[in-house]
């Protein structure tokens, strides 16, 4: 809602109301922050009731957090071009602005599936280009991530870490 709609059934002037709304109200008009998606109250519980497990997990064993792998996806441009105050350069008096071709960001992207613990990455793939996340996919990554897990050392004998990905919602495949 804006300051005019609600000056003008108020018949106040537009300052008038600013000034209330700023200064004796202390509001401010913040722009909305987008997410992925909104949240259903099961969706909620459910993260609610993971969380409370977690910590009572942690309170039990001060190693839990350790165990904990998570997991992320992300696009990577090929590359990503500088801003321009990135390429400013220091000149003498006199010397006109440097030149820079504007560029744009590149179109081709490869997606980055990345996996880490408490002390660094584990292990890391690119999907190939023009491949998808199917959950054959998915599964094929979880088992050379296991793999890599039984490589690293004896910290990882308990194969029942936890796992966590970001995006829960587009993994939910039957093959997995």
């Amino acid at each position: 809602m804006t300051i005019e709609l609600i000056a003008e059934p108020l018949n106040m002037s537009v300052g008038s109301v600013f000034t209330i709304m700023t200064e004796d109200l202390k509001k401010k008009k913040l722009c909305a922050r987008f997410v992925p998606h909104i949240l259903t109250t099961e969706q909620k519980e459910h993260r609610i009731a993971s969380s409370e497990d977690l910590i009572a997990a942690a309170d039990e064993d001060p190693n839990f957090l350790k165990t904990i792998v998570t997991g992320d996806e992300s696009w990577c441009l090929e590359y990503d071009p500088e801003t321009k105050r990135q390429s400013s350069e220091w000149t003498s008096p006199g010397k006109g602005r440097p030149m820079k071709v504007r560029a744009s960001k590149s179109k081709t992207k490869t997606m980055l599936l990345v996996f880490f613990d408490s002390r660094g990455i584990i292990h890391h793939e690119f999907l190939q280009q023009g491949s998808t996340v199917t959950g054959a996919f998915y599964k094929d990554v979880l088992h050379r991530l296991l793999k890599r897990m039984r490589r690293e050392g004896p910290w990882y004998v308990d194969l029942q870490s936890s796992t966590s990905q970001d995006n829960v919602a587009t993994k939910r495949y039957q093959s997995t």
